[in-house]
């Protein structure tokens, strides 16, 4: 959880709990900020890698992000449910 620690630092700050709680962005998307702040591409390179690459499993896309591209894991899952959660997860 640590990975999105400080992206969106101003729409997360404390004092927002009672504020709208769709105002937050939650599930995989909540890592975005993190990953292209940490990683310099933009989620739409990361997209298409996962809708382009050699292997079909969840798991098996984590692992090849990880090794081929140097992603964390936590990153490299929440991609991956991303684009599976979009229905273009493989071609």
């Amino acid at each position: 959880m640590d990975a999105d620690a400080g992206a969106g630092a101003s729409s997360g700050a404390a004092g927002n709990g009672g504020g709208a709680p769709s105002a937050r962005v939650k599930g995989p998307a909540s890592y975005f900020p993190s990953i292209e702040k940490t990683y310099g591409q933009p989620m739409e390179h990361w997209f298409a890698l996962v809708r382009a690459a050699p292997v079909s499993r969840h798991g098996e896309i984590v692992s090849w992000l990880k090794a081929e591209h140097g992603l964390g894991h936590g990153h490299a899952t929440a991609i991956v449910a991303h684009v599976r959660s979009r229905g273009t997860s493989h071609p």
